[in-house]
Formats: structure tokens, sequence, C-alpha cells
């Protein structure tokens, strides 16, 4: 199928890494043009070359910290004139509210929640003046299946669903799609290296990490590849499916309602 993405610029946010850089990879086999945002410039060159050696895409990159206002205004003053937005940047951290302190909460809603606000009301209005344009928010499954365990991630995911339903819901009047995705936990580096170094102090090898995969906790027996959540992104991003803003996909493999 022709997704009818080739010549698309697309700018993806925290694209070093994980859920980002398959998002953006899978952009650049469709033909799209891609810019990675993130703050290491040596990580970014290194993934351009990446992407552009299994591709043949053309890539570029921003480098920027999307936690303060100017990295964001930066960022738009760079990179101006996309066609679609992913808004990806941005890790909560888990923990209780008991466990958490006041900076923790602020560095997870300053990156993320502030980070996807400012970067819409950067973009969507010049999406809505010219009268085109998608912005795709990577929300988090925490913000539906809500736990005491990761508060802040309840909390802030939930607001990110709200505001997408609200400026989804007003876009397409201006040919304008806003809509988001909402993963589950996700098999990323994240995820591995915490694996590893639990494998570490119980087998005292990193290799064994696949053996402390719990396959009853998750869905299909396994946690989703960040492949899956790019491959969905990337079919909502087209053309084909343009009937689709002001709503948020959970990709959870039915996880929320499992007993």
């Amino acid at each position: 199928m022709d997704l009818k993405l080739a010549g698309q610029h697309v700018l993806v946010t925290g694209a070093s890494k994980g859920i980002g850089l398959s998002t953006a990879e899978h952009f650049a086999r469709e033909g799209a043009r891609v810019t990675l945002v993130a703050r290491r410039k040596d990580v970014l060159i290194q993934r351009i070359h990446e992407i552009t050696e299994s591709t043949g895409a053309k890539v570029d990159y921003i480098v920027a910290d999307l936690s303060h206002d100017a990295g964001r205004e930066n960022l738009f003053a760079a990179a101006p004139d996309i066609d679609i937005l992913v808004n990806n940047a941005g890790a909560i951290k888990g923990g209780s509210l008991e466990d958490l302190s006041m900076e923790d909460w602020r560095n997870g809603f300053d990156l993320k929640f502030w980070g996807y606000v400012h970067l819409c009301k950067l973009y969507v209005p010049m999406m809505t003046k010219r009268g085109s344009g998608t912005v795709i928010n990577i929300i988090g499954m925490g913000g539906r299946a809500v736990r005491p365990s990761y508060i802040v991630g309840a909390a802030g995911n939930a607001a990110l669903i709200g505001f997408t339903n609200a400026i989804g819901a007003s876009t397409p009047d201006h040919n304008v799609r806003v809509f988001g995705i909402n993963p589950s936990p996700t098999l990323t580096d994240r995820m591995t290296d915490l694996l590893k170094d639990k494998a570490v102090a119980q087998f005292s090898d990193a290799g064994r990490w696949q053996e402390l995969i719990d396959t009853k906790a998750f869905p299909f027996g396994r946690p989703k590849a960040p492949q899956e959540v790019a491959s969905l992104a990337v079919m909502l991003a087209s053309p084909n499916v343009h009937y689709l803003s002001g709503t948020v996909v959970d990709i959870d493999g039915g996880g929320r309602w499992a007993k």
C-alpha cells in the first residue's frame, strides 16, 4: 500500500532511541524527509548514519533541550515549515505520591506535558494557517490504566490525552489532524537496560535478561516492540486515513482489560 508520505517533512522529538528512533526510521522508509530531535549531537549523528544506510532517505537533525521554553522556540525557529510533528520526547519517573519530590513532578511535566503543549502551540497555528499538517502525540497507557505507583505519569498522560482530544476536535476545520497513541510498556533500550541490571544482580550475567521477562504479565506473552508503535504512527499519519483527529489510540494488546 502506498501511504502517500513520500516527500513529507517529518519532525520527530526524542528520536535518538526507542519509539522515537523507530518511528523516524519507518517514516524514512516511506520516503519522507525526516528530522531527528534530541539533546545529544553525537548520538543523533550516529542515528542519521544508521537510518540513511538502511533506508537511503534524506535525514537531518536538530539538537534541542525541549524541557525549556527557549529550547522549543529555537526548534520551531530552526524548522518552522514541517508537515508532520511527532511529539515523543519525555520519560516520566515512576513512583507513588509519597516517593516522589516536587522536583520529580516538575521534571516530568516540563519535558513531556509542557513540551507537547508548547510545540503544539507553536506548530498548530502554522499548520492551520497553511491549511495542512498532522500532529501525533505519543502519550502512554499510564493515562488510561492509572496506577498509584505511576502517579506522575497518570496525571501527566491523562492531561495530554484530554489535551489531544480537545485540540484535535478543532483542527479539522483547517484541514489539520491532531491525534495520539498510547503505548503500554515497550521493549525499548530503557526496559532492556533495567532487565540487564537485574540479570547481573540475579545471575551475574547481563546476557540472561530475557529470562526475567514475565510472559504471563503481557498480552501475547511478550512486551511489544517499538516497531509496532512506529508502524501504527506511520500508518495513521497517511492521508489514506485522513478522517482521524481528536482521538488517542491505545496499543496495549488489550492489557488494560485483562484480569
